[in-house]
């Protein structure tokens, strides 16, 4: 997912963008939509949630 599409899903949900960057933002929604915060952290080791939408982008850091 780009920047805009992550910014766009930010304001359905409540997030205001600002000038967060990708990571710190698709946490924040992550955080908002009621799921753990865990986009490029630590976590991603013991991820087993195979249909999250953040996957793709989460996993293609590592």
């Amino acid at each position: 997912m780009n920047m805009q599409e992550v910014k766009e899903k930010a304001t359905r949900v409540g997030v205001k963008p600002g000038k967060k960057s990708k990571a710190e933002l698709i946490r924040n929604i992550q955080e908002t939509e009621g799921n753990i915060p865990c986009f490029q952290t630590e976590a991603f080791s013991s991820c087993f949630e195979e249909e999250c939408c953040w996957r793709p982008d989460c996993c293609n850091t590592r």
